[in-house]
């Protein structure tokens, strides 16, 4: 019973839960942009919101496991899933799947019912990612844009949790929107490399793949994410465009990180483990947040050019 208890807790990922963390640049823009004083109530819908949101992720997880059981097997590292082992209970884990949504979606609408709804559409793209005839993630292209759309979504959890009104910037939306496109492009590049000629029999998506349309995917979203991302800076806080190249040298850092043999890149749920990814990011975020908070009236005559 405790092995089958511990399998069913494995499929619903607990080590990802990390992934809350981009609900916060959009907590941190609703202060600033909106002009908010921060309060306890604030902090505790934030937790409320993170938290619900961990079980909706939880809840689409433990729907991929069940829907990619068949895939997993041709994978060296899945294939030892406990799906794909026989070590769930399967009528139980569509119960999990459905539980865990309902607990997380109850704990997002007491954050409010804008973050209900947002957590809503983040287990719905759960639902378009992994379920026939749909199935995105069988899609070139669209397997990448559509899971990355998780991004603006967790931004707006973060968001409306914090007390932000209408949407948050289109500009900011859409540059996070395709932050959230790289790093899936450069997690395809990395598990293409890994499995060779049998990627197509794990995912469908991967016969259409090669690594330099990976690469011009992944060119193409930096691309669009810093422009869009400048085009937030210049309209809303130019204080940012000093943690530009800490951003830069993040995103640059990881693509370093897809090209390795083996990449960790693959499960990025471990990524913490590298230190040098963490203290980049960890220097990228502190510069955000200062910059957030701190005027610095000279960078506007800096950058203000006169038309002659």
């Amino acid at each position: 019973m405790n092995g089958r208890f511990a399998s069913h807790l494995k499929i619903a990922r607990l080590d990802h839960w990390f992934k809350q963390v981009f609900c916060l640049p959009g907590a941190l823009m609703a202060v600033i942009l909106d002009d908010l004083v921060v309060s306890r109530t604030m902090f505790a819908d934030l937790t409320f919101a993170m938290a619900g949101v961990s079980l909706v992720a939880s809840s689409n997880y433990v729907l991929n496991e069940l829907i990619d059981a068949p895939f997993d097997s041709h994978h060296p590292g899945k294939s030892q899933r406990p799906v794909v082992m026989g070590r769930i209970n399967i009528p139980g884990a569509w119960t999990q799947w459905l539980v865990l949504a309902a607990l997380g979606l109850a704990l997002c609408e007491s954050a409010g019912r804008p973050v209900a709804l947002s957590a809503m559409a983040l287990w719905g793209m759960g639902a378009i990612y992994n379920i026939p005839p749909v199935r995105s993630k069988d899609l070139p292209l669209i397997d990448v844009l559509s899971e990355s759309v998780n991004n603006p979504l967790r931004l707006m959890i973060g968001w409306y949790a914090i007390g932000g009104t209408d949407l948050p910037p289109l500009s900011l939306l859409l540059s996070y929107w395709a932050i959230g496109g790289f790093l899936m492009a450069a997690k395809r590049s990395a598990e293409l490399a890994s499995l060779g000629d049998g990627a197509p029999a794990y995912r469908r998506s991967f016969g259409w793949y090669t690594p330099s349309r990976l690469d011009a995917l992944m060119v193409f979203c930096v691309v669009s994410a810093s422009f869009l991302g400048g085009v937030f800076i210049s309209l809303h806080r130019l204080e940012l465009v000093l943690a530009f190249p800490a951003v830069a040298l993040v995103l640059a850092w990881y693509w370093l990180l897809a090209l390795q043999v083996d990449s960790p890149v693959q499960a990025p749920e471990g990524l913490w483990k590298n230190m040098r990814l963490m203290g980049l990011c960890l220097l990228a975020a502190g510069l955000v947040g200062v910059l957030s908070v701190v005027d610095l009236p000279w960078l506007a005559k800096l950058f203000d050019v006169q038309a002659t």
